[in-house]
C-alpha cells in the first residue's frame, strides 16, 4: 500500500449502538461526502433488527460527524442502500429495502408472501444529508408480483449526463423469479436475476427498466446476476458489472446498455481480466475516462481487496493498487474534492466484517500496480 494513501476507521462497531456495521455505500459532492451502511443490532447476521445509518463530511472525507439513523423500522431488516444524487435539484436520493427482521434471504426467496414483505422506499435529503424524510414505499413501482427477494445496490447510484436521457437517475438492482407451483424450488434459491430502476423525474418517481432473468437458461446456475454496480461511459453507455451468484463460473459478469438502463445490449457474461470471489463490487468513472472495480482479488476468498482500472469501454482490465491485505468484503467508490478516489470497505484482521473504512486513493497513484 503507498504511504500517499490515507486509510481509516469510519464506522466501528465498538461502543456503539451496534454489534456490526455491513454493506457501504458512498456519495460525494464537491466537500460534502456521505458514508452508509447497515447498522445491525444484535449479531452479524443478514437477519434481525437492521437500520439504515449514514456519517458526513463537510470537509471531502478528512473527518466525520456522529453517526445517523436515516431508516429504521421497530424491529425490521432495513439496507442496501442505494444513494444518488439528483443533478437538478442538488438533493440527495436514497432507495433502500426493508423486510420483517425474522425473515431470512432463503425465506424470501422462495415465500409465496415474498412481494409483501420484501418492500423498496424512496426517501430525500434537500440539505446535505442533514435531514431525511420520511421512508415512501415505491415497490408496487419496481418490483413484479412473481419476485421474491429484491436488493437494490448495495452502491450508489448513477445521474446520465448524456443524450436523450440526460438527467436520469439509475439504480441498479437485483431479484429472484419466484418458482412455479410445479417447480423444484432449490435450484431458485440459489440464482439471481439483474434489473435495474430508473427515474426521470428527479427520483420523485420510479420505474423497472432492463430485467434480465435468465429463467430459460437451460443451466440456471451459469450466470445469475446479484449485487450490481453501474457508470455511465464516457460515449454515454451504462456498464454493469454484477456479481455472479453462487455460480462456478467467473465471479464477476457484466453488461452494457445504448438506452440509458431501459435494456441490455446483451446478456451479461463474464469478465475474463478480472479475479474475484463471490462478493458485491463497485465502480466509478476517472476524470481521463477510465473506469474503477474495487473488489477483493482473490477466487475463493474474501481478502486482499483492490482495485482494478479498465479502460473507457469496459472491456479490458488491469489491475491497480493493492489497499487492504487481509480479510475484506464489499466496498463503494466515490471521487473526492482533492484528487482522490474514496473507497469505503468491510475489512478487518481476522474477519472482513470488524468495521468499515474508508481510503483516500491518489488519483496520480491509480496505475500502481506493484501489490
Amino acid at each position: 500500500m503507498s504511504s500517499s494513501l490515507k486509510d481509516e476507521l469510519i464506522f466501528d462497531p465498538a461502543d456503539s449502538d451496534y454489534h456490526t456495521y455491513r454493506i457501504p455505500a458512498l456519495i460525494a459532492d464537491g466537500e460534502n461526502v456521505i458514508a452508509f451502511c447497515e447498522g445491525r443490532v444484535n449479531s452479524g447476521s443478514d437477519t434481525g433488527k437492521i437500520d439504515l445509518v449514514c456519517r458526513r463530511s463537510t470537509d471531502g472525507g478528512a473527518s466525520w460527524g456522529d453517526v445517523q439513523v436515516v431508516h429504521s423500522a421497530d424491529d425490521a431488516t432495513c439496507g442496501n442502500p442505494a444513494p444518488v444524487v439528483d443533478p437538478a435539484s442538488g438533493d440527495i436520493v436514497l432507495v433502500s429495502v426493508r423486510n420483517p427482521g425474522d425473515l431470512s434471504e432463503k425465506k424470501l426467496h422462495l415465500s409465496d408472501q415474498a412481494y409483501l414483505a420484501r418492500r423498496v422506499f424512496l426517501q430525500r435529503s434537500g440539505d446535505l444529508g442533514r435531514t431525511w424524510t420520511e421512508p415512501e414505499e415505491i415497490t408496487d413501482a419496481v418490483k413484479h408480483k412473481n419476485w421474491g427477494w429484491y436488493a437494490t445496490g448495495p452502491c450508489h447510484g448513477i445521474a446520465l449526463t448524456q443524450g436523450p436521457h440526460a438527467g436520469r437517475l439509475l439504480i441498479p438492482a437485483n431479484h429472484t423469479v419466484l418458482p412455479e407451483p410445479d417447480q423444484d424450488p432449490d435450484p431458485r434459491q440459489r440464482y439471481s436475476a439483474g434489473h435495474c430502476i430508473v427515474s426521470d423525474d428527479g427520483g420523485r418517481s420510479w420505474r423497472l427498466g432492463f430485467v434480465d432473468d435468465h429463467v430459460d437458461d437451460e443451466d440456471p446456475l451459469a450466470i445469475n446476476p446479484n449485487e450490481s454496480a453501474a457508470v455511465e461511459l464516457a460515449d454515454g453507455r451504462v456498464y454493469f458489472n454484477t456479481r455472479n451468484f453462487s455460480s462456478s463460473v467467473s465471479g464477476r459478469v457484466h453488461a452494457w446498455s445504448e438506452d440509458g438502463g431501459d435494456t441490455l445490449d446483451a446478456p451479461y457474461r463474464p469478465v475474463r481480466a478480472t479475479v474475484a470471489p463471490d462478493v458485491q463490487a463497485a465502480l466509478i468513472r476517472l476524470p481521463d475516462d477510465r473506469i474503477v472495480l474495487s473488489t477483493p482479488r482473490s477466487a475463493g476468498r474474501r481478502v486482499r481487496l483492490g482495485l482494478y482500472v479498465g479502460n473507457a469501454g469496459g472491456t479490458g482490465w488491469r489491475r491497480g493498487p493493492l489497499l487492504h491485505a487481509g480479510p475484506a468484503a464489499y466496498s463503494d467508490l466515490a471521487l473526492l474534492p482533492d484528487e482522490r478516489l474514496g473507497v469505503l470497505y468491510e475489512a478487518g484482521q481476522k474477519r472482513p466484517y470488524e468495521g468499515i473504512r474508508l481510503a483516500r486513493v491518489p488519483l496520480s497513484s491509480i496505475d500502481d500496480r506493484r501489490s
